[in-house]
């Protein structure tokens, strides 16, 4: 069985929790490859892989070490390569992670079997550009706001190619239930259990108290495109990465994207467990 070993070495203490899961998994008689780019004496894998993408096909799955950027980021690879993940968090928050530093012991369920997958919508902004169509697979969010002025937006939103709402605002949130609890949830939209078959529109700082969120069943195609008569900047999101700029009127699709992120579970708590105890123990929220 062989095992992609994915972690996010700026973060604090994914070092030293990376060591200690290659030793676990090699005590467990399992293969661990690791990317080439994070090669360092500490780690000892049986494979530094040069090619990203031709590890995760030749791998059964795959474990992030990192906060929930850095498995939401891996679990959208996977999701390419229809291959399971597990999360391992080193990040303060962790809604998508299974497993803490000291609960590496759990790892053992890998090997036996005895464990669970939920399977995680993704959604998928398409956008023109000068270059062709662009896709791009989102686990969290797509987001559509303002750059640094602050310029009200004007948004026209439409469902399944019939206009549908207008909004003022600084920006719009789309976002599955598994980005219900990060950006989303800052903004005012309610939490959505991760089994549920839909998604979200949330405007940002609304400028109209009849501005709510809306949830979407996942065959829902939505089209946004924005505006400003300040000549705002304006950029196109996914998961907190680099910012597309959209030109004034630019149309973005979302829609439900043909892959699914599929995630370990090694333990029995329930998501809305998760969420109380994740919301209530940080005195700081870091999505």
């Amino acid at each position: 069985m062989i095992v992609a070993l994915l972690p996010n070495l700026a973060k604090k203490n994914a070092s030293q929790c990376t060591v200690k899961i290659l030793h676990k998994l090699h005590t467990l008689g399992m293969e661990v490859w690791m990317r080439a780019s994070d090669r360092q004496q500490a780690f000892q894998p049986d494979c530094w892989a040069e090619d990203f993408y031709a590890m995760l096909a030749a791998c059964s799955f795959a474990i992030a070490v990192g906060g929930d950027g850095t498995i939401i980021h891996e679990a959208r690879h996977t999701a390419i390569a229809r291959k399971p993940i597990l999360g391992v968090n080193t990040g303060r928050l962790g809604f998508v992670a299974e497993l803490e530093p000291d609960e590496l012991d759990l790892l053992g369920k890998l090997a036996n079997g005895t464990y669970q997958m939920e399977q995680r919508l993704l959604l998928r902004a398409e956008y023109e550009s000068e270059s062709g169509m662009h896709q791009i697979d989102a686990l969290n969010d797509v987001v559509i706001a303002r750059g640094a002025l602050s310029k009200i937006i004007d948004f026209t939103v439409s469902l399944n190619h019939s206009e549908m709402a207008h909004y003022r605002a600084d920006g719009l949130i789309f976002s599955t239930p598994t980005g219900s609890t990060a950006y989303s949830l800052s903004a005012g939209g309610p939490v959505l259990d991760p089994a549920m078959r839909g998604f979200l529109l949330t405007p940002i700082c609304p400028h109209s108290l009849s501005s709510r969120p809306v949830v979407f069943t996942d065959s829902a195609c939505l089209a946004a495109s924005a505006t400003s008569a300040a000549d705002a900047e304006i950029y196109l999101t996914v998961d907190g990465d680099t910012a597309v700029p959209l030109r004034h009127g630019q149309q973005v699709m979302v829609q439900r994207s043909p892959y699914t992120a599929q995630l370990i579970k090694l333990k029995q708590n329930h998501f809305y467990e998760t969420v109380n105890r994740k919301l209530t123990d940080k005195n700081e929220i870091d999505f």
